[in-house]
């Protein structure tokens, strides 16, 4: 309870920002890349690659209608089109080519856990938003993050059917369509842009008075990079979201001056055994403790985990 009163109390007090008192990932993290690695060569890498993965992926999408591309359903339900396939394959061979030294841990891949063993670690979505996509609903992502040592070293998150493309390098900020992108400067909860599973809103809602909701959005990279655009004021993640659903979208939010935090206020780790994330919620720092403080209510209300 201290650490909730704490964080609320910096942001209504005029305390020391709030990125100054959630802690860092539990990792420690180099600020450039392993093997003399160029982040921001690697960045261009990762945005040619990311378009080119979008115009595989544009092949098959049809606006407003089915896919042409063959679906399947793996298990729980979940949909993958050929065209995951071949933009993931497509990733891979070229991604893996330029830093054969890096891991690879992607949604279309089998994971192999000698990524494990590597500092560095590509995480792929090679389509975030596969149902929207099939249903030809524009709201999905090509997203591609380096990670280094646990948290992301660059991050690209390329919407080809919208004509938005972000990316990010460490420590060199954050861009959509090459020009420079903060996250909102709001330091109050009540009347903000909220984006989310729709219970987890509506309890947000009651702790912090009427909120703006806007489309949940099916890409939870689109999603949590419209954060770092100032689209969105506050992003809500449930449960179960993966390395690759987040880590590029994390990077973008953390340059643009956001933060993304677990329940514990601390940020993710990727790369690990089981890349797999509890409920998450991202803002502008000014108001991270205050919507922190009003999900950590609700879910100890409720036994949501």
């Amino acid at each position: 309870m201290a650490e909730r009163r704490s964080l609320r109390w910096s942001t209504r007090q005029g305390a020391r920002p709030i990125s100054a008192r959630i802690p860092p990932a539990r990792t420690s993290s180099a600020g450039t890349a392993g093997s003399g690695a160029d982040a921001l060569a690697l960045r261009e890498i990762m945005r040619q690659a990311a378009i080119a993965g979008g115009d595989i992926a544009m092949a098959s999408f049809r606006p407003g209608q089915q896919t042409s591309a063959r679906v399947r359903y793996k298990t729980g339900n979940s949909p993958v089109s050929d065209a995951d396939e071949a933009v993931d394959a497509f990733l891979k061979e070229t991604l893996t080519a330029a830093l054969p030294s890096a891991g690879w841990l992607s949604e279309e891949t089998r994971d192999d856990r000698a990524r494990l063993d590597h500092d560095l670690c590509w995480v792929v979505d090679p389509i975030d938003g596969t149902r929207a996509y099939c249903a030809g609903d524009s709201n999905w992502t090509v997203a591609i993050a380096l990670v280094e040592k646990g948290r992301p070293l660059a991050g690209v998150v390329h919407a080809p059917a919208l004509g938005e493309h972000y990316s990010a390098v460490r420590g060199a900020g954050a861009e959509m369509n090459g020009a420079p992108i903060l996250a909102s400067p709001r330091e109050q909860a009540r009347g903000a842009r909220v984006a989310g599973p729709g219970p987890m809103v509506d309890k947000l809602e009651h702790y912090t008075g009427a909120l703006t909701k806007m489309p949940r959005l099916p890409s939870l990279a689109l999603r949590l990079a419209r954060v770092a655009s100032n689209d969105l004021d506050i992003a809500l993640v449930s449960a179960h979201a993966r390395d690759w659903d987040i880590a590029a979208a994390d990077l973008l939010i953390e340059e643009a001056g956001g933060l993304l935090t677990g329940l514990d206020g601390f940020r993710p780790v990727y790369n690990l055994r089981d890349p797999q994330h509890e409920t998450l919620i991202s803002s502008g720092a000014p108001l991270h403790g205050e919507v922190l403080e009003g999900v950590q209510d609700f879910m100890r209300r409720n036994g949501w985990t």
